[in-house]
């Protein structure tokens, strides 16, 4: 069996398996979107599905960091949408 690729999370930095955590994406016209099937087309970074992982990235900035520019807070707020559906 071969081993699942590890991503690290943004908000607690642990590892975990990259199908375990939701990826965000920056595309080449800087939009930020999330990637449901982890194949889309941009930079990416990992947040576990977790709202507390979340927060510390947003409290840390972690995600304007590792994408080099302001986040507005409409993602944001759909990046709560997301993990408070599952």
């Amino acid at each position: 069996m071969r081993s699942q690729p590890q991503r690290t999370c943004m908000g607690c930095n642990s590892k975990k398996d990259k199908k375990d955590l939701i990826r965000i994406v920056k595309n080449k016209e800087n939009q930020i979107s999330i990637d449901k099937t982890g194949r889309q087309e941009g930079r990416g970074a990992y947040l576990c599905d977790d709202i507390q992982c979340l927060e510390k990235a947003i409290k840390s900035k972690r995600i304007e960091k590792v994408f080099d520019m302001k986040i507005s807070e409409e993602i944001y707020e759909n990046l709560r949408g997301v993990i408070l559906e599952q």
